[in-house]
């Protein structure tokens, strides 16, 4: 039976008590969801890396993934690069595949090339500026479960500078918010009339409270799903039709978002891994990318509100079927 209802409607029906997972780890392994440390039993997990004219950090990161302390399938997936972004990946030991789109068509179309090519039953989205500890990897396939997305965070760091020894979880605005007063937040448009010292994880107690589309000032669960680090089950990701490419025509931002209403609507829970956060390198021209990307939010947000008064996709074949078509279109590396 089609599902008529809209993604707006399911949400508002889709609980976040994501305790019966985090519990059940926690007995079964004798070891706290929230620390470094637990090995998978049986790690399947495949790293998808979107790159575009990323020459200046994809060593790092690259390099980063060689010393996990789990292994995992690496797939690279060069968005039509101008610089040396794909002879970095094609030399780099720690790569699987590296595969090379016909042209640029974003991240969320490298994406769903990525996740389609890889193997692994759990697909770890990751930045191709986002260098990793040791222990991420790791901490993320001991807690892969079918019925989770499982967000990580970021610690960005400027460029050329020195990063401390460890990222801080609470370099994440998800972690730690500051918001501007008297003018519209991005997302809800509320206006704030005093500072908010913002603790959006802690205050809804690990997203529980985000359950059935609440709220917290700026922030609702969907937009808690960021691809930076996300893991996701591979079966659920290709359910809901995998990232909406079109986001990417359209400019910056909402397509992680959009992914994350979709998967929440299917039924999957969001669940933080406080352990996993990785550096964040931001580029050389850091301030003039972001206003860049701030002038095309506007667009990706009306066409994401669009998307949620409409019923999800229910498209799995199709996508599948869509993107190895342009699969075949891609040069495709080891």
């Amino acid at each position: 039976m089609a599902v008529t209802e809209s993604l707006q409607a399911l949400l508002r029906r889709r609980d976040n008590d994501h305790r019966g997972i985090t519990g059940r780890f926690e007995v079964e392994n004798s070891h706290p969801w929230h620390t470094a440390g637990a090995l998978p039993t049986r790690p399947n997990v495949s790293v998808v890396i979107p790159a575009h004219n990323v020459e200046y950090c994809l060593p790092a990161v690259l390099d980063a993934l060689s010393a996990q302390t789990t292994a995992a399938e690496v797939v690279v997936v060069d968005d039509a690069s101008t610089d040396g972004t794909a002879e970095i990946a094609r030399r780099h030991t720690a790569v699987d595949q590296l595969i090379r789109l016909p042209g640029h068509l974003g991240s969320a179309a490298a994406r769903n090339v990525g996740a389609v090519a890889a193997s692994g039953s759990t697909i770890v989205f990751l930045d191709a500026d986002m260098v990793l500890p040791p222990h991420v990897i790791a901490d993320l396939a001991a807690r892969a479960h079918e019925g989770a997305v499982l967000i990580g965070f970021r610690h960005g760091i400027d460029h050329g500078a020195e990063p401390p020894d460890t990222p801080d979880v609470h370099a994440d605005h998800r972690v730690r918010w500051r918001p501007p007063v008297g003018r519209p937040l991005l997302y809800s448009g509320i206006v704030l009339d005093e500072p908010v010292d913002g603790r959006p994880l802690d205050h809804t107690h690990d997203l529980l409270d985000l359950g059935f589309g609440r709220t917290y000032y700026d922030w609702d669960l969907p937009r808690m799903v960021v691809t930076a680090l996300l893991a996701v089950p591979r079966h659920a990701l290709f359910e809901v039709g995998g990232f909406a490419p079109e986001f990417g025509a359209l400019g910056w931002g909402m397509e992680d978002t959009h992914l994350g209403a979709k998967l929440i609507a299917a039924g999957l829970l969001v669940i933080p891994v406080r352990q996993a956060v990785g550096f964040h390198l931001n580029p050389p021209d850091a301030a003039a990318l972001w206003q860049a990307k701030l002038a095309s939010w506007p667009a990706t947000l009306r066409h994401y509100r669009s998307l949620l008064a409409a019923p999800p996709p229910r498209r799995s074949a199709l996508f599948a079927a869509e993107t190895l078509r342009l699969l075949s279109r891609c040069e495709v590396n080891r």
